[in-house]
């Protein structure tokens, strides 16, 4: 081999070659590629360095009887729970801690107090209502917290959080159980407060919708990794909650429909005999909804507004909250959808103010998202999963409430339908996380808005393959990665203290996963680490280290180095393709070879002045002896000489057959240099489109770069001579400067426009046409 090293040292010609980019200054090896492990929590008996709950791993349990009346002339109700609290952990307890979340409303709440605010040139009546806050009177009013004989136990209440003193430790082991008294006023979640739970008010019917979600004191998580979580609730971070049992009385106006986490325990007393039997045909309908309380039924009875009463009975297993609502205007349908060995019921609750829509693709939606949620995780393992139409979006067991109502007239856009397929996919797959796979809302957003949001780009392709996605796809999120350096937060940021929260906690993390499922991994190894996560995790309660190991564990892949740039960086991709250079094996005989460096030489010597000059030349020209002239002139550098031909004889015959045809294969190498402008390294993918019109792809993993972070050089032998090349040419890393990605370059034009000459005014310019309605019955 060593002549044929001395062969490619020597005799390899450059043929083309971009301009080199400048020395890249910044250190040449950070920590990209360094391992995780001392930035997360060490594992222990409780959780394992595989990621899996240890041999020791506990949770607490907290089961709730509550019963509630709701007050449809003052908007208010008042319940009265049982809280049998489980002390599963090996710690003993002197008092516990409940949240009350809809203190957050109440007039000294902290959430308008640490909200920025301002005054415009131009303000609306909302917008300066928020600045005022309110004088209504919100929030908690705890009556009573007592044991089962009746003593008050003393509590304090900080905010949005009880403390409760118990009047004895409550040692390992054991249980404990205790009763809280409480009512508030409902708020109008259509106003300025805003909020997920409240009620809307229909002026034209006068008539009230009633999404009571966060509405009972609620026991806060105990865990192995933090103790008690009490974070304070002030609006935007979600919840952490305990799993347990509940069963729940809601007594309501008697010509309400009620619809709620859990099984419905006395339908034969709640229903009327007509909704009854469809009730039970919705039972074995698998392949359409039934239609339970028809519209002309729930505006008849938005006219009548019943003074009796009725209640309606729910149990819920192992949840970990409880939600409901309740309207004389809901329109019920339902049908069974095959999951796991047992039938769930999809349903949907919606007043007449949002058909046609809802009729006609909520509870498929419902459907399709325990279908294909189910088959990427577990099989979804309750009973029931409801959509109820609230203008909003927001989940908890079994039950969410959905935004999407059409225009007056019944007709709505395609985006609006859309738009609404989608936050009921969302809201539907909140049941996987983090109803099930219960992860810290509060601290980590991501672990339930981020992995649903990627769960959810994945169920709305398979509900059309050209299904209009707002995230998910990777030059989604390119937009958000271009943001100024102080608008980023990495994606492992507090819930309250990120600027763009839908970017950071929904779209990039679920970018990242569909990147890695895509491009890093590869599907087979993806789904199959993501299935043992949710598996391992399912009605527990995992951290970001858990899901980390996890798929590193279940996959056999090192992802330390994407962990680190996705979601503890800000760095954003853009890898340039810096210089490229061509080279090809040098053949040639020693003939071939003197005969191109001639015509080298004469393209070296020659000058623009020789054309300017030839016509001249000065006519008196003294001509030399000619044999003189001969002598000096005979000497041709350019010339084989017998020496070049015995050289070139020998190295040949020194060459095995495999370094002759190595010799004249023919090959075509391509020296390419990429550097990391962005920061975030990736892999390199690269489109070779040969001059034949074929072309071919490579994928060069991220290590690369693990020993020069900032630029790397590789050769690529092709057969073919190529035409260009493509750095990401399916868009797949979420690079945000594609105009560096092409050898060679391509140049598009930035956009201007151009002004009336006179007195600078603006002419017209051709803009995008308004979205035209899709009209649709």
């Amino acid at each position: 081999m060593k002549h044929l090293f001395t062969l490619t040292a020597i005799v390899l010609g450059l043929v083309f070659s971009l301009p080199v980019a400048a020395q890249w200054t910044e250190q040449n090896h950070a920590e990209r590629f360094e391992q995780l492990g001392p930035m997360l929590r060490s594992p222990n008996v409780y959780r394992t360095a595989s990621g899996a709950p240890g041999h020791m791993y506990w949770q607490q349990k907290a089961d709730h009887e509550i019963e509630v009346e709701l007050n449809d002339d003052n908007q208010s109700i008042k319940g009265s729970q049982k809280i049998t609290y489980f002390n599963n952990s090996p710690d003993a307890l002197k008092y516990l801690w409940i949240q009350l979340d809809q203190n957050e409303r109440a007039a000294d709440s902290n959430t308008p107090k640490i909200a920025e605010s301002s005054i415009n040139p131009r303000m609306s009546l909302r917008q300066l209502e928020s600045i005022l806050w309110h004088d209504q009177d919100l929030g908690y009013k705890i009556h009573s917290v007592k044991d089962l004989s009746g003593n008050d136990i003393p509590v304090t209440i900080v905010k949005t959080m009880m403390r409760v003193d118990l009047p004895q430790q409550l040692n390992p082991g054991e249980q404990v159980d205790f009763t809280v008294d409480w009512s508030f006023n409902i708020h109008d979640r259509m106003s300025f407060i805003g909020g997920r739970p409240g009620y809307e008010y229909f002026e034209k019917d006068g008539n009230y919708l009633y999404t009571m979600a966060e509405w009972f004191p609620r026991m806060a998580v105990y865990s192995d990794f933090e103790g008690w979580q009490h974070k304070q609730f002030v609006g935007r971070g979600e919840f952490a909650l305990t799993f347990g049992d509940y069963k729940v009385k809601i007594t309501v106006p008697a010509d309400h429909m009620v619809g709620s986490t859990g099984v419905l325990q006395n339908p034969e007393e709640v229903l009327s005999s007509a909704e009854l039997e469809r009730w039970n045909r919705a039972k074995t309908s698998f392949d359409k909804p039934v239609i339970i309380r028809t519209q002309a039924e729930a505006e008849r009875l938005e006219k009548q507004k019943s003074k009796d009463k009725k209640t309606w009975i729910f149990h819920a297993e192992n949840v970990r909250d409880f939600a409901w609502t309740s309207s004389r205007k809901f329109i019920w349908d339902a049908m069974a959808v095959k999951q796991g060995g047992k039938d769930v019921m999809a349903m949907s609750y919606y007043a007449k103010e949002a058909n046609p829509l809802w009729e006609q693709y909520s509870t498929r939606a419902v459907a399709h998202t325990i279908k294909s949620y189910s088959a990427r995780t577990f099989d979804y393992p309750y009973p029931v999963a409801i959509s109820v139409e609230a203008t909003n979006g927001m989940e908890y067991p079994m039950i969410c409430f959905n935004y999407g109502r059409p225009d007056e007239d019944g007709t709505y856009s395609d985006a609006i339908k859309y738009g609404m397929i989608s936050v009921i996919i969302h809201e539907v797959g909140h049941n996987f996380f983090p109803m099930i796979v219960n992860s810290d809302e509060r601290q980590w957003s991501w672990m339930d808005e981020g992995l649903n949001t990627f769960l959810q780009y994945l169920a709305e392709q398979e509900w059309d393959r050209d299904y209009p996605s707002r995230r998910g796809a990777a030059h989604k999120i390119v937009p958000y990665m271009q943001s100024e350096r102080h608008l980023l937060e990495p994606i492992m940021t507090n819930s309250e203290n990120i600027i763009q929260f839908g970017p950071n906690a929904y779209a990039k993390p679920a970018t990242a996963l569909n990147i890695l499922r895509e491009t890093i991994m590869g599907r087979e190894l993806f789904d199959y680490a993501f299935k043992e996560y949710s598996l391992r995790w399912k009605f527990k309660h995992p951290t970001p280290e858990d899901f980390f190991r996890t798929m590193e564990d279940a996959s056999g892949v090192d992802l330390d180095w994407f962990w680190r740039g996705w979601f503890f960086g800000t760095d954003p991709v853009d890898i340039s393709m810096e210089n490229v250079s061509w080279y090809k094996l040098d053949n040639r005989t020693p003939a071939q070879k003197k005969a191109d460096q001639q015509k080298e030489a004469e393209r070296e010597a020659y000058h623009i002045s020789q054309d300017y000059n030839k016509d001249d030349i000065p006519q008196t020209v003294v001509e030399a002896d000619p044999a003189t002239r001969d002598f000096y002139n005979s000497y041709n550098p350019f010339s084989v000489t017998p020496e070049d031909e015995k050289a070139y004889k020998e190295f040949m015959d020194r060459l095995s057959q495999k370094e002759k045809d190595l010799l004249n294969s023919g090959l075509n190498f391509y020296e390419i240099t990429f550097r990391n402008v962005g920061g975030l390294v990736m892999p390199l993918i690269l489109q070779f489109n040969y001059t034949d019109g074929t072309s071919e792809v490579e994928r060069i993993p991220a290590e690369i770069w693990r020993l020069n972070e900032w630029e790397v050089t590789k050769v690529f032998a092709k057969k073919k001579e190529v035409k260009n090349i493509v750095l990401d040419p399916y868009r797949e890393t979420a690079d945000i400067d594609e105009s560096n990605n092409y050898w060679p370059r391509q140049f598009t034009p930035s956009r201007f426009e151009l002004f009336k000459s006179t007195g600078g005014v603006r002419g017209a310019s051709m803009g995008d046409n308004p979205m035209k309605r899709a009209r649709r019955r």
